[in-house]
């Protein structure tokens, strides 16, 4: 290979860098804010996960370009944190199947990321259901609920109520009945 080419052929790679690097700087975000005001500038496919983001910048004819920041008065500065996390993660993953309602729900599929991303107390746990049902996060949603389901699985009713400080508003009477009532559901 002569030199001139050699020369030619870095100038090329060093131009493709310098065309490479201002793509990947210049990838369009969007402003997010949570309940407590706090502002996050978040990468605008990542904030498309939410079906509710989604929906607000299609009918509120936003884009990129827009500098004001999509409200998110049901989300606290520290799950919207958490949210963030979560989809940035899950950016790559394949969309679920249309049809999934019909399938069966399993609650033993949770990869190891989420178990130790979910290892958080009871009120955070909750709270990021709730962000999730807002943000029309189905993933995360799905995800949430499997551990919550995960943590009610096997216990009694009265290790539930003490689990998630539950009060038992039934009197013995109506818990009789609703007892006779479910029989067929219950362990022999």
């Amino acid at each position: 290979v002569s030199t001139q080419k050699y020369g030619e052929f870095q100038t090329f790679q060093h131009y493709f860098k310098q065309i490479n690097l201002s793509v990947v700087s210049k990838m369009p975000n969007i402003k997010l804010q949570s309940s407590d005001g706090e502002i996050f500038d978040v990468d605008i496919a990542i904030a498309k996960q939410s079906g509710t983001i989604s929906t607000m910048l299609e009918d509120l004819a936003m884009d990129e370009e827009d500098d004001d920041p999509v409200p998110l008065p049901n989300v606290s500065t520290m799950i919207l944190k958490k949210v963030i996390t979560w989809c940035k993660h899950h950016k790559d993953d394949p969309p679920k199947p249309e049809d999934e309602e019909n399938m069966e729900k399993r609650t033993d599929d949770i990869d190891s990321w989420d178990q130790d991303f979910l290892k958080v107390d009871q009120g955070t746990l909750f709270e990021l259901i709730l962000a999730a049902n807002y943000l029309d996060i189905k993933g995360l949603l799905e995800v949430t609920c499997k551990t919550v389901a995960n943590m009610i699985k096997g216990k009694k009713a009265e290790e539930i109520r003490k689990a998630f400080n539950i009060k038992n508003d039934f009197t013995p009477e109506e818990e009789e009945q609703i007892r006779k009532e479910n029989e067929w559901c219950e362990d022999p």
